[in-house]
This record gives structure tokens, sequence and C-alpha cells, in this order.
């Protein structure tokens, strides 16, 4: 049954995948009919005064993750930018003397403030090269703008508008509904700052969790500020005055007298500003996606030092076992493996994780101090937007930490949330238990109150767990335990402070730990990063991005293009183990 089962689904998922062909095929005969013609296919070289054209539309992420098979096909996610390629694209157009420079178009990017730090450090990269960087939107949302502080100069849509508003945090409380519903959540906890467990036995906010709240957040807009005012060339109590009026209301002209942008133009009139200086009738544009597969950009992607350093991407919720996120499962044997591999010079573990399981993360934790014990090699962790709570767990151990000054770290604190709905059964519900057992030890008992023993059993193991995790902090920080649990108590800090009190090395993002590492190892001009897990052969990555840039190419009427990749499309769809399995069962 299982063998039919497993054959019936591959044969559906192959119809699928035929039809899904079919259908580019008809659009590609369709649009070649109606124009006749073809535009320049990306494969060709790039022309000579091209700009990178960044849009910067979707969720940035660290890096791409394999799609799944209806995200492959049909493409039901939203469009991601891989920080990851990001980065080395505008590196790699920085010395590109076919690029003239970048045009940054701000369409309503989400991105973590760490993630856009990181940005801003390679477009500041950039113009170094002396190639400018211009900034477009119709309205700038405050993360687009904060991004657009990146570049020289800062265009806006006439009637558009720029909100600045300074950062904030609203959390929502459900003990009142709770109530309502009959459930009491009960809680065991370590930590005085752990505010995880509030919102379900609190109906507002504790003065612990209003304070670090209000720290990290004054310290991050305290950075944001003085960025903002660097790039625009105002005091940074400017930057405050904006946060304050409201600035979205504002007329346009009033954006440029107070210096927030330096021109007011329509789209189609920045074409005469990426012209200036040249002779071209119409600029020539280059996106992300197409300069990645660019020679250039495929070189800086296969770099052939001779020292390995292994970067390897920890993101998301950590759990023990799962398809998404950090599965410990997952991760375990791949740190074992690259201990294993005498190519591997010296890994980075690149967390952005605001923590999961305790037990997944201790197993995480173990196989680290494996890879230290075995292979005596240098191991690094840089954090992004968040590696706080287990995130920091698998992050103590390392040899050095880095964190971006917009990092949120630290959260070292353990707790445990048991639901008590025997109000709701009993009384809301009508339904009624009854239990027999033949121990005392039966847990969890969902429909009613942990009785007294019960409870003290709970928060002896959670005591147990936040004693280990402090103990693995104070090991890995060269600190006293005593002085661990000062700063602990499941207290979140911004990265700058983080760094103040011990819990981070160095202040400074990936690339910052690439090249230390480098230096460690003697190969600053003589290294190769290599990035894990390895994702290059994930069949349904491939077909959501060719089928991505076959509906880009048909709708900017690019026709010899989108027949390029859908020939790729075909090509990789053919090669695919599911294809292979179909014949086989044909075969059958």
């Amino acid at each position: 049954m299982k063998n039919f089962w497993t054959g019936f689904l591959g044969a559906l998922t192959g119809a699928w995948l035929a039809i899904v062909l079919s259908f580019f095929t008809f659009l590609i005969f369709i649009a070649v009919i109606v124009a006749s013609g073809s535009s320049d296919s990306p494969s060709k070289k790039i022309k000579k005064d091209t700009f990178l054209h960044l849009n910067m539309s979707g969720a940035v992420v660290d890096r791409d993750q394999p799609a799944s098979l209806l995200e492959g096909l049909y493409g039901q996610t939203e469009n991601t930018i891989a920080l990851e390629d990001l980065r080395l694209a505008i590196e790699t157009a920085k010395s590109d003397d076919k690029i003239r420079g970048i045009f940054l178009e701000c369409n309503s990017i989400s991105a973590g403030l760490a993630q856009t730090q990181a940005i801003l450090d390679a477009l500041a990269s950039f113009r170094e090269s002396g190639k400018p960087v211009y900034a477009y939107s119709d309205n700038y949302s405050q993360g687009d703008y904060l991004l657009a502080c990146g570049a020289d100069s800062i265009f806006l849509n006439p009637i558009g508008m720029v909100d600045i508003h300074g950062l904030s945090s609203t959390i929502l409380y459900f003990k009142d509904l709770l109530d309502k519903l009959g459930v009491e959540v009960q809680v065991v906890k370590v930590g005085t700052y752990k505010s995880a467990v509030e919102p379900f036995i609190l109906n507002d906010i504790s003065e612990a969790n209003r304070e670090q709240t209000l720290h990290f957040l004054s310290r991050i807009w305290g950075t944001l500020k003085s960025r903002i005012a660097d790039s625009r060339g105002v005091p940074a109590d400017s930057v405050n005055a904006w946060a304050d009026s409201f600035t979205f209301a504002k007329a346009a002209d009033t954006y440029v007298n107070n210096k927030i942008v330096d021109r007011l133009v329509y789209r189609h009139e920045m074409d005469s500003v990426l012209l200036e200086g040249t002779d071209m009738e119409k600029p020539r544009l280059i996106s992300l996606d197409d300069y990645c597969a660019t020679s250039a950009v495929k070189n800086a992607m296969s770099p052939k030092g001779s020292k390995k350093i292994a970067v390897l991407y920890a993101l998301g919720d950590i759990t023990e076992d799962g398809e998404d996120g950090i599965a410990s499962s997952r991760l375990v044997p791949q740190i074992l493996d690259l201990a294993k591999d005498d190519d591997v010079d010296g890994l980075i573990l690149r967390v952005n994780s605001g923590g999961g399981s305790a037990f997944a993360s201790e197993q995480i934790w173990e196989a680290l101090q494996q890879f230290k014990a075995l292979t005596g090699k240098p191991f690094y962790v840089s954090m992004g937007d968040v590696a706080a709570s287990g995130g920091y767990y698998i992050s103590c151990g390392a040899d050095r930490i880095y964190a971006e000054p917009l990092t949120l770290t630290g959260s070292i604190g353990i707790f445990g949330l048991i639901p008590n709905a025997q109000k709701l059964l009993n009384d809301k519900l009508g339904v009624h238990t009854a239990t027999v057992a033949t121990n005392t030890g039966t847990f969890p008992e969902l429909f009613k109150p942990m009785p007294a023993p019960q409870r003290e059993a709970m928060q002896g193991y959670v005591n147990r767990g936040y004693k280990l995790f402090a103990e693995r902090c104070a090991a890995g920080r060269h600190l006293p335990v005593d002085s661990i649990y000062a700063i602990a108590q499941g207290r979140v800090w911004d990265g700058a402070s983080a760094h103040e009190i011990g819990l981070v090395d160095k202040m400074g993002g990936l690339q910052l730990a690439i090249s230390d590492m480098a230096a460690e190892l003697d190969a600053a001009d003589d290294y190769r990063v290599v990035s894990y897990p390895d994702n290059s052969d994930n069949i349904w990555a491939q077909v959501r991005s060719l089928r991505k840039n076959i509906e880009t190419r048909i709708v900017s009427k690019q026709l010899g293009a989108a027949a390029d990749y859908y020939f790729k499309l075909r090509a990789v769809a053919e090669m695919s183990p599911l294809q292979c399995r179909m014949e086989i069962m044909m075969m059958e």
C-alpha cells in the first residue's frame, strides 16, 4: 500500500509538472507570435555604462532556502532577496568596469534592522569606488528610507511621502480572553525579564519588560538616527524632530527643504538622471538576478583560495526535528561532517534565531564543541537580526562572537507554559473527565490545575535547564557563572549593549567575521568561502527561480530571454528525480 501511494503521488506530481511546462510553452508561443522579436538575453555580456538595478521589494532573507514542491511550481511564497547574493553582487559591481552605478528602487522592503545595516555597509563600500548610488521611491516607508540612506542622492515622487516615526513595540495580552474562555496558563520560568509568558498571564506590560524594551529600542534608534543624520548631513536632533512630526503628512517640497530627500521626480524622469554624462538614449539596467547569473558574479561565488572557510547558516526556530528552521536532527550531522572534512580550515555559524527547544539547543551546542575539540580549528559566530535564548545558547561556545549594533541577543532564561482547560470543559462545555492511573507522575494534566508536587517538579526541571544554560555561557565567555546570572534573567540586549557586558566580542557583520578568520588563518588574500547547507542541487529552488525569470521576461517583452529560461526549466525538470521516478513507474 505504501508503494502504491508513493507511486501514485509521484505520477500526480509529474503530471502537474508537465501541465506547468505546457502552460509556459503556450505563453511563450503566443508572445512570440504577437511580438515577432526578442530583446537582449541576459546571457549576453553586459555593456558599458550599465546600472545595477536593485528592486528592493519583498522580504530580505539571510540566505535563500530550498523551496517546497508547490512553492517551486506555483510560486506560493512572497518575493525574497537573499542577503548573501545581494552583498556579493554589490561587492562585485564595485570593481566591475561595466557597472556605472547602482539604481536602488525602494518598494516596500521587508528587512530586519541588522540586515539593513549589512546592506548599508555594502553600499558604503561600493561608493568608495566613486560610482554613484541613486535611490528612488514613490513612497518611502521607514524601512525603505533607512535603506535609501545608503545612496548618494535620494529621489521622491512629487506627490509621494516619507514616513519616519522612530521605533516602538506593541504587545497583545490575552489574560482576560483566556479567563472568559476558562483557560488558565500555568507558568514555570526562570528570569525576571523572560517576557514571552506575559501575554498569557497579564493584561499589561510588566515593569521589567518595559525597562528592557525601552533600553534596547532607545539604543537601536540612537544608532539608526545617527546613520540617517550622517547620510543626510543634518544634526541627529533633526532626525528626532522628523520622527515626532508625522512626516508622512508633509508637503513634498518640505522634504527637500529639510534635506529628507534631494529631488522630486517622477519615475520616468529617473531615466534622465541615470543618463547624465552619457550620450545614450535609454539607460542600461541589469537586475540582481541577471547580474548574479553573469560570469563576474559566478566567479566571485566560486573563489579558488587555498584556505576554506565554511559558513553554516542557522536560521529560524530551533526544533528537534522538521523541515523548516534549525532542526538539531539535521544541523548536528552537518556540523560533525564539517569536523571530518579536512578541507575545512574554519567554521562560522551564521545565526538568526529567536530560540526554541532547549534540548535541541544543547545538542547543537555539543556538536559545535565536538568540532572545536576534534579539529582545533577556529569557530566564530556571526549574529544576524536576532540570536536570543536558544539562538544565544548555540552561539556561546564560539571562539569569537560578532553582532551588529542592531542585533537583539541574550535572553538567557527558560520557561514552560502548561494550559489548564478545566473551566472551559466543565463550566463552558459541560465536559468532565476522570483519570485512572497507577502512579502520581502523570504529566501534563491539561484538564485540572497542577498539584503542588507537580509544579515543584516542573520548576526544578526549568531551574536545572537555566543553570546548565548559564554554565554553558560562562564557560564559552570565560566569565564566572555569577557574572552570567547578573546579566541573564531572560533579559534581551541590543548588540552594542551585549558587547559592553561581554556577551559579544566584536561589532560587525558576517563579512568582518570572514575577513578576521582569514587573517587568523594567514590567508588574507588566499581563502574561499563555502556556504552550508548546500542548496545548489535543490530542484524546486531552481524551478521557482526559472519560473520567476520566465514571467518577468514575458511581462517586459524580453521574449528571447524568456525562451532561454524556458529551455533551462525544461532541462531542470527532465533531470529531476520526479521525472526519473515517472519513467521507472511506466516501465514497471
